[in-house]
């Protein structure tokens, strides 16, 4: 017996089956590029292929900034947002914990966390500069696999400070240490301490950061930037096992507490990846708002409807 978390965003969208005692029985994550409908269905499919036939599915969970669209689709026991997600999550693992520090491709968030309750977060969705994408396009730039930039940073022996309050002063900065005949491995070291520093100043700014501070979110995978942290903070920094899908755990945790006072779910099943879906907008001009209304139709039904600022077109 599982539950079923999907956290979709704008860069991946991240399935995990989550066991009554924790155990991950599998975990996904794929690329959403640009298109959440068809991300969810693959998903669904991949991670179908995955789990053992005997596996009841208790309930499912849905977060991130598509948690409406998948929830419709799949019949989401509970929809919550990444804050609460990534909060129940982080706090399985690290029971104690009192910051979590998440920075995934587009963007990034700080969570504030005392005696397991939420007490203040912050989002950064602007600047790329505090965000995965900002490294990215460093690595393309300096002619190197982003998987290597961790690596190639830690080996660094006498880093330089680049600028990091943008990334067009960034790559301008960058460019300008090259020119001075500095080496790769400082330049890039430089590069993730610039990374931190804009996240401090912009998404930590006025925060109390305080251990035990854990780290999700893909960018956690870079080793560079993980030490950085440590620096910055002199404190040390834990990366859960599935730090890249923990939106997707906290969705999994969550729908099992839901259920668990139900008894129910409202899981359709993976059957639906042999339906047909797909997504109108229309908008509304029944007041001054003019709010645009999204659609959801399985195969010829509409089975969601959001957007608007009053209640008058929901249906989810």
């Amino acid at each position: 017996m599982a539950y079923l978390g999907i956290d979709v965003g704008s860069v991946s969208t991240n399935l995990v089956v989550l066991g009554k005692n924790r155990e991950i029985y599998a975990a996904l994550y794929i690329r959403t590029q640009g298109k959440p409908l068809e991300a969810i269905l693959s998903g669904l499919n991949e991670i179908y292929a995955l789990i053992p036939d005997e596996l009841e599915i208790l309930g499912v969970g849905t977060t991130g900034s598509g948690r409406y669209l998948a929830g419709v689709m799949v019949g989401a026991d509970v929809i919550k947002n990444e804050i609460t997600a990534h909060a129940v999550a982080a706090s399985l693992y690290v029971p104690d914990v009192q910051t979590i520090v998440e920075i995934g491709g587009q963007d990034s968030k700080i969570i504030i966390m005392r005696n397991a309750v939420v007490t203040d977060f912050a989002m950064n969705s602007v600047c790329a500069a505090g965000t995965g994408s900002f490294l990215d396009q460093q690595a393309s730039r300096l002619g190197i696999p982003i998987s290597e930039f961790g690596k190639i940073a830690l080996s660094s022996t006498t880093p330089v400070r680049v600028a990091g309050r943008c990334t067009v002063f960034a790559e301008s900065d960058m460019i300008h240490k090259q020119q001075m005949g500095h080496k790769l491995s400082d330049i890039v070291n430089g590069l993730c301490e610039a990374l931190v520093r804009n996240y401090l100043n912009n998404v930590g700014k006025g925060k109390e950061i305080l251990p035990p501070v854990v780290f999700q979110g893909g960018v956690a995978a870079n080793a560079g930037i993980k030490a950085a942290f440590e620096k910055e903070l002199d404190l040390p920094v834990i990366i859960p096992e599935y730090y890249n899908v923990m939106g997707a755990i906290g969705a999994a945790q969550l729908a099992r507490e839901e259920t668990d006072k139900t008894g129910l779910t409202g899981f359709k099943g993976f059957k639906i990846t042999g339906l047909q879906y797909r997504t109108t907008s229309f908008d509304c001009s029944g007041c001054p708002n003019n709010c645009e209304i999204v659609e959801i139709y399985e195969e010829k039904k509409v089975i969601g409807r959001w957007g608007a600022r009053c209640q008058k077109w929901d249906i989810i």
